[in-house]
């Protein structure tokens, strides 16, 4: 009888503390670990395993700063939210790629980058460089619990959410929360990136 009234309540969203920063690029650095552009980047394990939390710290850190790193509770889901105005620290990002990318793919990666910048919206937006589960508790509702948290506040805001989704199977997703796909990065070699934006739902 009890077991029946048993409800499953959707994973809860919290920001993470300064203080937590470790833990949130661990868990987008473990969710990040199969994800094909990536391990593109960087395909062998040991370069992926100590570039990547360098890497999502100048990607997205400062969100972490400016209290709008939101996870699910233990981490087993994080997100790097950069609010209007908050940009990555492109001066890092390029010291560190310089430092730890195939020489091959320099320049692809660089018009990467390049088509990312222009896809941006001209307007305040919120950006969303880094979302990820740690592959152990994927299928759980832990990303839809993120967005579903942060677009409300896009929502009361009136402000553009934007993304670039770097893996295919995460686009159905998206679109469930109103996302729509502008078009496709893929220089060279490069697997395809997805830029997509929301415009903001009336409340």
């Amino acid at each position: 009888m009890l077991d029946a009234l048993i409800i499953d309540l959707p994973p809860k969203v919290i920001a993470a503390e300064t203080s937590e920063r470790d833990r949130v690029l661990t868990a987008i650095t473990l969710g990040f670990s199969a994800d094909p552009v990536a391990r593109w980047i960087w395909p062998d394990a040991q370069i992926y395993l100590d570039s990547m939390p360098r890497f999502a710290q100048a990607f997205g850190g400062r969100a972490i700063d400016a209290g709008t790193a939101f996870v699910t509770e233990g981490f087993c889901a994080a997100s790097l939210w950069l609010p209007p105005g908050t940009e990555p620290d492109a001066h890092t990002i390029e010291q560190i790629l310089g430092e730890t990318v195939r020489p091959e793919i320099s320049n692809d990666l660089e018009t990467m980058f390049a088509q990312m910048d222009e896809n941006h919206p001209d307007r305040p937006h919120w950006y969303l460089p880094m979302i990820a589960a740690d592959p152990h508790f994927i299928g759980r509702g832990h990303g839809a619990a993120i967005l579903k948290h942060v677009l409300r506040t896009c929502d009361q805001s009136g402000t553009v959410a934007y993304l670039e989704s770097s893996n295919l199977r995460n686009i159905s997703l998206y679109l469930r929360f109103g996302f729509e796909t502008i078009g496709e990065i893929a220089p060279g070699d490069a697997p395809p990136m997805y830029p997509m934006i929301r415009q903001p739902r009336p409340i």
